[in-house]
């Protein structure tokens, strides 16, 4: 008899839970890709609650939700779109955070053309280098400053080419469209070290802080699965995960 109770009660349980779950649809920048995926499957199982993500650049994003996209949240590649928006009344108040600090990495699918200072940027053969659109995505203008204090931007200007955003700047690299290219640290590593190819890490000195932000948006305010999300991210399993990543905090 005792057993019967205790298997209602859980499936009670499970039931309420259920009735309780709500959806939130997130933006998410393109450099947040692989974390973000892990995050919301284990968001899922934990809470119970579905985040469905829409992957991007920032820019392409902020104008988006300016013209009424019906995003409930964004987790930027910066903290200055957020910020604005925030100015803007687009947002919840008071859930504005910091959920992680990218690095920038110049990486090839060449093992050995790339190597750990950078050096082939002034001596490397190369026909191609790749990096994000500065004025969409972050992580394009953290290159472009790089090269700015390297005094390499009009050297190498002729063999730029852009993607929209960091997702498809890596495309160029990993298709060999482009020999080497700036992208996201948490684009080419994988439990703590880079999963294939050549990669320099950019020194944080050579371009402003790439500070990622997260924020509810006006169209989220009464979504419980947007609260509970903000919450999550600020946990122990999802900065585990982000850390794994590459990313720091």
């Amino acid at each position: 008899m005792k057993k019967l109770l205790r298997t209602a009660a859980a499936l009670f349980l499970l039931a309420t839970s259920a009735s309780h779950a709500a959806e939130v649809t997130v933006a998410v920048a393109a450099n947040f890709t692989a974390p973000m995926q892990k995050i919301a499957a284990a968001f899922t199982q934990d809470t119970g609650h579905t985040a469905t993500l829409a992957f991007g650049s920032t820019g392409k994003f902020y104008a988006q939700i300016k013209s009424g996209a019906p995003f409930q949240m964004l987790l930027a590649a910066d903290d200055e779109t957020p910020a604005k928006l925030e100015k803007e009344g687009l947002t919840v108040a008071n859930t504005r955070f910091t959920y992680a600090t990218g690095r920038l990495v110049l990486w090839s699918k060449q093992a050995g053309l790339v190597d750990d200072k950078g050096d082939v940027l002034r001596t490397g053969s190369f026909t191609h280098i790749a990096l994000a659109d500065p004025k969409l995505a972050p992580y394009g203008a953290a290159a472009v400053e790089t090269l700015d204090k390297l005094g390499l931007t009009q050297t190498l200007k002729p063999r730029m080419v852009q993607g929209e955003s960091i997702g498809q700047a890596y495309q160029f690299v990993a298709t060999g469209n482009a020999a080497l290219g700036f992208v996201a640290l948490s684009q080419v590593m994988v439990d703590g070290r880079i999963a294939e190819g050549s990669a320099w890490v950019v020194p944080a000195n050579l371009h402003s802080t790439i500070k990622q932000d997260s924020v509810v948006l006006a169209t989220g305010k009464d979504n419980p699965a947007a609260t509970a999300l903000t919450a999550y991210l600020k946990g122990d399993k999802a900065r585990a995960i982000i850390r794994s990543y590459g990313y720091e905090f």
